[in-house]
């Protein structure tokens, strides 16, 4: 099975994962996340994932936690791999992760290393390395495009549509979900939907809701 460039084998999926708590942070099958590495407990991580499988999970803290104490985390999450990496001067890791699958955090495992592991399962998520076709067509994505494009831009962002349109639907939806700014809560909705057409619909309803409420900070149930 071929996902995101890398042979995925079924039996050889692990079963723990570092983690990698990211308030706000969302990495979905397809999508592609940089990150700039400096706490010392995730270079710790980077090495530790560098010198095995290079998969680390992506999850987001249940709550908002300016406090160095352990968050506790969404139950799930989503693993990428590191494709690539570089180290600067001052000693931080550039890498770029590639979202393989998402799984469920079972629980976290006690140990004496700097960063935090957890028993992981990915079995409820297995469709996510199936490259199927999705009954969706880039027509069906105009409300999507223009609504996301009006809020990024009064953020300040400009992203290049007809770029992302030489991408897969699968990339194409991920990424504008990875891309939204979206609350913790909504972002968490977005990733746990159960396939690519339901996440589309999910978006086009928390769209509408920032576009009825001018905006406001109104989280999705």
């Amino acid at each position: 099975m071929v996902h995101s460039g890398f042979l995925i084998d079924f039996n050889k999926l692990p079963k723990t994962l570092p983690i990698f708590p990211l308030e706000g942070v969302l990495l979905l099958p397809y999508g592609r996340l940089p990150l700039n590495i400096f706490e010392p407990r995730y270079l710790a991580m980077t090495d530790d994932a560098l010198s095995t499988d290079r998969l680390i999970g992506i999850v987001q803290p249940t709550v908002s936690n300016s406090q160095k104490t352990p968050s506790p985390v969404f139950k799930t999450g989503c693993a990428g791999r590191i494709t690539a990496f570089s180290e600067t001067e001052d000693g931080r890791y550039l890498i770029l992760l590639n979202g393989i699958c998402r799984f469920r955090v079972i629980a976290e495992e006690k140990n004496e290393k700097l960063f935090r592991v957890c028993n992981i399962s990915f079995e409820e998520y297995l469709e996510d390395l199936n490259k199927k076709n999705e009954n969706i067509n880039f027509s069906d994505l105009k409300f999507i495009f223009k609504e996301l494009r009006s809020i990024l831009k009064k953020q300040g962002y400009v992203i290049n549509l007809e770029e992302m349109k030489k991408n897969n639907l699968n990339q194409t939806i991920n990424t504008l979900s990875m891309a939204s700014p979206f609350s913790l809560e909504e972002k968490q909705v977005l990733l746990e939907t159960k396939n690519l057409k339901i996440r589309k619909e999910k978006l086009e309803e928390i769209l509408k809701i920032y576009t009825s409420d001018n905006f406001s900070n109104s989280t999705l149930q």
